[in-house]
C-alpha cells in the first residue's frame, strides 16, 4: 500500500538529541518532501525510516507493521542516494538487476523487470553501457531504476539531484514528478532546494532543530506560514521582516505602526490585546509594488540585479531585521543609491507575535492540485 506513520520518533547520539519527537502520517501515493537548513535532521530522519539509523524512541510503521527492529531489506522500502552508488564495473542492465539477483529471481523475471524499469526511465538504449559512459542525469535514472525493480511500498530519496547542474536538476524534477504519477507510489524526498520542494511535493515537512515546524501543501506554507521560521525559510528571495508596534484590532484586521510612523491594517485575525506590543510584520519581496498602496516604504538600493523579467533590489530599511529585498518589474528604473518608493498592501502582510507565532491571515488558499504543481 505505501502508508507510513511516525509516532514520537526520536534519535540521540549520547546526550545530544537530534530528532526530538516527530509525528507524521503519510498516505499511500503521497509525495512528501522534507526540507530545512543543514543540521535540522531531515537526512537522519530519512535514514531512520530506511533502517540505516537505529531509532532511540518511538515507532515507525509501514503498511500497518512496526518496522523498528527490521533490517532495511525487510521494510518494503527502496532508497536512492545522492551519490548514485552504482557499480562502475557493471553494465546499466546489471546495476538495475542487482537487487533482483540478490533475491535469486529467475533470469526471465529479472529481464522482464529490468526492461520494464528501463522503459519507464528511457534507458533501453543504455542497458549495455557502463556508468562511466553516462551523464549525471542518466546515472541518477539508473539508481532510480534499481529502486523501481524492487516494487517497494515506499521510495526514499536523499538529495538525489544535488550533484547535477541547474539544467539537469530542472529536467530531473519533471521526470521524478512524472514517475510519481506513473507509479502511483509513496515517495519521501529530502532536499535543501525550495524549488524542488515547491514543484514536486504534495505536502512539505519543514524541520527545525529536530522538530516539525509545519506540515502543509506548498501553497499553504507560502501563504500561511505558522511561525517566523517557516515564513523566513519558504520563499526565494525570503520574506522581509520589519519590527512594528501593535495599535488595535478591529473586524478588518490588526492595525500596526511602521517605523516611519505610517499605519497599516494587516488582514489577520486578532487574538488578545495587541496594543503597544512589539510585533513583526512580514512582506514577501514579490508583493511589493510601485503602484498606489496602503503604505509606502522608501528603499535606497545598495545592490540592484536586472534579471529581465524582474529587477531585484537589496537595501537597508529602518526596522528591518536584515537586508530588505524588493522584487520589482523588469522595467523598474532602479539604480544603486537612488531612492525608490515601494508600496505594501495589508492583504499581502503577515504578522507575528512576540513569540514568533503567526496571526491567522484572512486569505483563502485554493486547494492544491498536485498534478498542477508537478507541471
Amino acid at each position: 500500500m505505501g502508508e507510513l506513520q511516525l509516532r514520537d520518533v526520536r534519535k540521540s547520539y549520547g546526550h545530544v538529541e537530534i530528532i526530538k519527537g516527530v509525528d507524521l502520517d503519510v498516505d499511500h501515493g503521497e509525495f512528501i518532501v522534507f526540507v530545512g537548513p543543514s543540521g535540522c535532521g531531515k537526512s537522519t530522519l530519512l535514514r531512520m525510516i530506511a533502517g540505516l539509523e537505529e531509532i532511540t524512541g518511538g515507532d515507525i510503521t509501514i503498511d500497518s507493521k512496526v518496522v523498528n527492529d527490521l533490517p532495511p531489506v525487510k521494510r518494503g522500502i527502496a532508497m536512492v542516494f545522492q551519490s548514485y552508488a552504482l557499480y562502475p564495473h557493471m553494465s546499466v542492465y546489471e546495476n538495475i538487476a542487482f537487487p533482483l539477483r540478490v533475491e535469486r529471481l529467475s533470469n526471465d523475471l529479472v529481464e522482464e523487470k529490468v526492461h520494464n524499469a528501463a522503459s519507464i526511465l528511457q534507458l533501453n538504449e543504455r542497458l549495455q553501457h557502463k556508468p562511466g559512459e553516462l551523464s549525471g542525469g542518466q546515472r541518477q535514472r539508473v539508481a532510480i531504476g534499481r529502486a523501481i525493480v524492487r516494487a517497494p511500498s515506499v521510495f526514499l530519496f536523499d538529495e538525489p539531484l544535488s550533484n547535477l547542474d541547474a539544467a539537469l536538476r530542472a529536467e530531473m524534477r519533471v521526470e521524478l514528478a512524472k514517475l510519481h504519477n506513473d507509479l502511483d507510489a509513496t515517495m519521501i524526498y529530502v532536499t535543501h532546494d525550495q524549488v524542488e520542494a515547491m514543484t514536486m511535493a504534495d505536502r512539505i515537512v519543514v524541520l527545525d532543530h529536530g522538530i516539525i515546524s509545519q506540515v502543509g501543501t506548498p501553497l499553504e506554507l507560502y501563504h500561511k506560514p505558522q511561525n517566523l521560521f517557516v515564513a523566513g525559510f519558504i520563499g526565494n528571495p525570503k520574506m522581509n521582516f520589519i519590527q512594528v508596534t501593535g495599535k488595535h484590532a478591529d473586524e478588518n484586521g490588526i492595525v500596526v505602526t511602521l517605523p516611519s510612523g505610517q499605519e497599516i491594517t494587516a488582514k489577520v485575525s486578532a487574538r488578545g490585546d495587541v496594543s503597544g506590543k512589539a510585533l513583526t510584520l512580514g512582506i514577501r519581496p514579490e508583493h511589493l509594488t510601485l503602484k498606489s498602496a496602503d503604505a509606502t516604504i522608501d528603499v535606497v538600493p545598495n545592490v540592484v540585479e536586472h534579471l529581465g523579467i524582474h529587477t531585484v533590489t537589496y537595501s537597508a530599511v529602518e526596522g528591518a531585521n536584515s537586508t530588505f529585498c524588493s522584487v520589482l518589474p523588469g522595467s523598474a528604473p532602479a539604480k544603486v543609491g537612488v531612492a525608490v518608493s515601494t508600496g505594501i498592501n495589508g492583504a499581502d502582510c503577515h504578522l507575528f507575535d512576540e513569540n514568533g507565532n503567526a496571526f491567522d491571515r484572512q486569505v483563502t488558499v485554493a486547494a492544491l492540485d498536485p498534478a498542477e504543481m508537478h507541471l
